[in-house]
């Protein structure tokens, strides 16, 4: 497995818009209409790391916790899908219904907004505040494929709790690892 990790883009950046087909009903959808009240949080993702597929678990049920409480969920997938057919729209969809994944599970064909985000792997997670600020970047937790560290969520959880509490994440960010995005050549 390759092991890439985040850029980490800096603290305070605004959430660049996009306009992304959402494989899971078939229409286009814009940041805006996905965002939160509260917050917003936007995971580079694929189907087939097994980086995602180690954590895909929890990451419906942060979502399913946190939705409730205005904080906005949007996967994104960048993967060149026709080096990686398994990342293709449908598959994606497929996938999507399969995972029971409550947020939209968006395709960025142009690999455009990977790099607006400065996405480097999957999974990359960014944690944006009601104002679209950067507030978080980074790992979901410590736990890997074959490392033995269960998956909590526990970096990703404390970052929102931290953002609903109103109250600074004073922990340290540490970049999440996965399988490089998919570039196209």
């Amino acid at each position: 497995m390759a092991r890439t990790p985040s850029n980490m883009l800096p603290l305070g950046t605004t959430a660049p818009d996009f306009n992304l087909i959402d494989t899971t009903s078939d229409c286009h959808k814009r940041l805006n209409q996905l965002k939160g009240s509260k917050g917003t949080v936007i995971m580079f993702i694929c189907n087939h790391c097994p980086f995602v597929v180690h954590v895909n678990e929890a990451l419906v049920a942060i979502a399913n916790t946190y939705t409730n409480k205005g904080i906005g969920f949007i996967a994104i997938s960048s993967n060149d899908a026709i080096a990686y057919p398994q990342d293709a729209p449908d598959k994606m969809k497929a996938h999507a219904l399969k995972e029971n994944y409550p947020f939209p599970y968006l395709y960025d064909a142009s690999q455009e907004v990977a790099k607006a985000y400065d996405a480097a792997c999957t999974p990359d997670l960014y944690v944006f505040d009601a104002q679209l600020k950067l507030v978080y970047r980074g790992q979901l937790d410590d736990s890997r494929p074959e490392n033995g560290i269960p998956v909590t969520g526990k970096d990703l959880r404390h970052a929102l709790d931290c953002l609903l509490d109103g109250k600074a994440n004073k922990t340290i960010q540490k970049p999440s690892i996965g399988c490089n995005i998919k570039w196209k050549g």
